[in-house]
């Protein structure tokens, strides 16, 4: 991502509908999930620390980002060390180590994504749980995606092949944030007939608006826990490791 998102990120993600609204679903589906008592969790790409507190609910956290600019705004903000790394071969992390996993809306910046998540395998404990959020939809492709720095966006079955590919068994896999899918699918589109570089939907709406788009997109977390939404602007998995993936021939992988 370019500097000034990041600056951007810092200032907006405690208030701005779209982060309030992805951390009361991540926190919703990640108190599903029977994790241990004081997991060990690891966020990968965790950006200016946004997600912590909430993380922090549910055991000790290991927060990694790539950029020197957000660890740095991370630190002023929650007062704790970020450390630096990358995927798919730089996450500072043993074998085994973690409960829970969690990269949101971070693997589309990755060209290796297959190779990502098969890191990620190696890190998690058994019985330990993946939770990742990614933008939806190639034709939503915008002014946006480019100015974040994205290398995709994902179709269900994109995803689906990606995960089963490295090697996991998925829990869920859900569209999000349905009810502000037309908005936001006019919302791209004016992106791309607009002339300006400067993609819609960033800065943070008047305080009505964003209030009621939070409210929205916040109430998925009553329902996202049991159900799985046919449509949205992003999705959701929850997935664990495949047990059968290792004792199955390389062959049989490459054409799962």
């Amino acid at each position: 991502m370019e500097l000034d998102a990041y600056r951007q990120m810092a200032a907006t993600e405690d208030e701005h509908w779209w982060f309030c609204g992805r951390r009361a679903i991540a926190e919703a589906v990640i108190r599903g999930l029977g994790l241990p008592r004081d997991a060990d969790i690891l966020e990968i790409g965790a950006g200016t620390g946004g997600n912590i507190q909430m993380l922090e609910q549910f055991g000790a956290v290991t927060a990694v980002e790539m950029n020197d600019l957000a660890r740095q705004i991370a630190r002023e903000k929650t007062g704790r060390d970020f450390l630096s790394g990358y995927l798919p071969n730089g996450v500072p992390a043993a074998a085994a180590s973690f409960d829970l996993v969690c990269l949101f809306d971070v693997l589309e910046h990755v060209a290796e994504d297959e190779a990502s998540l098969a890191t990620i395998r190696r890190i998690l404990r058994p019985g330990g749980k993946v939770v990742l959020t990614v933008p939806a939809h190639q034709w939503l492709w915008s002014k946006h995606d480019v100015g974040l720095h994205h290398m995709r966006r994902y179709s269900r079955a994109l995803l689906k092949t990606r995960i089963e590919r490295a090697g996991y068994r998925i829990e869920k896999l859900s569209y999000t944030n349905a009810a502000l899918f037309p908005v936001a699918a006019l919302a791209r589109l004016a992106d791309r007939l607009r002339s300006s570089n400067t993609a819609s939907g960033q800065a943070m709406p008047p305080k009505p608006i964003n209030s009621a788009m939070k409210a929205l997109f916040s109430a998925e977390s009553r329902i996202l826990p049991s159900v799985e939404l046919p449509f949205g602007v992003s999705l959701l998995a929850v997935f664990g490791k495949d047990a059968a993936f290792d004792s199955a021939p390389t062959d049989s992988r490459l054409a799962a």
